[in-house]
């Protein structure tokens, strides 16, 4: 178990988009497939450390998973309805799955397979959760339109805040503040200050519904992506997250929502790298600086893809609805290719 089954076959060729841009892409066939994670659609990937993942998914559970040797380190069972997020507690072996039951659960890898601590106080489906960067807190937030913030060591609600029309997409911490970034199906970005759980500030309200955001690793930038269909929409936005929280730059190309977007590590290279995915079933690298398509992948049969990861190494993983987790990597040997080693 665990081991390659095909060896990888892959070419790349010329792709001309409807608007004249021409873009590199890579075709890549029969990929090897590890023992897969789950049994239904994955709807969420998270990196825990440079080994494992945890991801959750249709089939209610939550998984640990070795993407080096390919085999499933823990299954964890506890929720009755879809996982819909997975937050992990970095360099530990703590993490916390959200579901559309409503229910928020914190595990130990180590632990038992039953759920440390229960987070229950939302009354619909909980869409975002995120950690503090001690670890202290966790804030989850729901399509309810409320934001909870709770003590991780006790488990109990700390703070509560609820804005009308504020249904939740996506949390994510900022490193080293006290902010929570978020975004809503209202088609606005929120800047949340954790000391009293307060709006700090409002980005600009977009044309369409915000799905992911994810904040640089310093702390000064972020990037925001967006719902639509034949190309309106479709989007991500880097933004300025110190003073002006100005819009920096945008990248545009993707046919259909685009569902995730991460900062790629800086030892790539010298150049700033974006990465996203979407429901087209592609997955795009882009040039942070200029919002120039580097490269695009093609997952063809992978249905819509749904969460895009990064860890601490170099490989990206990329959650799907029809064929799992896809193992990619970002190869520099020929200049900038992206190409898929694995799939569980």
């Amino acid at each position: 178990m665990g081991k390659l089954q095909s060896k990888i076959k892959h070419s790349t060729y010329k792709y001309s988009r409807p608007d004249g841009i021409v873009e590199e892409k890579m075709s890549t066939k029969a990929c090897p497939e590890y023992s897969p994670a789950h049994t239904d659609t994955v709807s969420v990937v998270a990196p825990l450390n440079s080994d494992l993942c945890i991801s959750g998914g249709k089939d209610k559970t939550v998984v640990a998973y070795n993407w080096r040797i390919g085999n499933v380190v823990k299954r964890f069972r506890g929720h009755d309805r879809e996982i819909t997020k997975i937050a992990c507690i970095h360099k530990s072996n703590q993490l916390f799955s959200a579901s559309r039951d409503r229910m928020v659960m914190m595990w130990d890898l180590h632990g038992s397979s039953q759920p440390r601590k229960q987070f229950c106080g939302h009354a619909m489906v909980v869409t975002g959760s995120a950690v503090s960067p001690d670890s202290s807190q966790l804030c989850t937030g729901s399509q309810d339109n409320s934001m909870l913030l709770w003590d991780v060591g006790t488990g109990q609600l700390v703070e509560r805040a609820s804005v009308s029309t504020n249904l939740v997409t996506h949390l994510c911490w900022v490193p080293r503040e006290p902010y929570i970034l978020q975004t809503s199906e209202d088609k606005t970005i929120r800047l949340w200050d954790s000391r009293g759980l307060q709006v700090a500030h409002m980005f600009s309200t977009k044309q369409h519904i915000q799905t992911y955001c994810e904040v640089s690793e310093d702390g000064h930038k972020c990037i925001s992506c967006s719902d639509g269909f034949e190309g309106e929409g479709c989007e991500a936005i880097l933004w300025d997250l110190r003073q002006t929280r100005n819009r920096i730059c945008e990248y545009t190309g993707h046919f259909q929502t685009v569902a995730s977007c991460v900062f790629l590590p800086r030892a790539l290279a010298l150049t700033p790298f974006i990465a996203t995915s979407s429901h087209d079933c592609k997955v795009k690298i882009w040039n942070q600086d200029t919002g120039a398509c580097l490269f695009t992948l093609p997952l063809d049969g992978s249905g819509p893809l749904t969460s895009l990861a990064v860890g601490d190494t170099i490989p990206l993983l990329c959650a799907s609805f029809s064929r799992g987790i896809h193992l990619l990597r970002v190869d520099r040997s020929r200049g900038l290719e992206l190409r898929e080693v694995a799939a569980f």
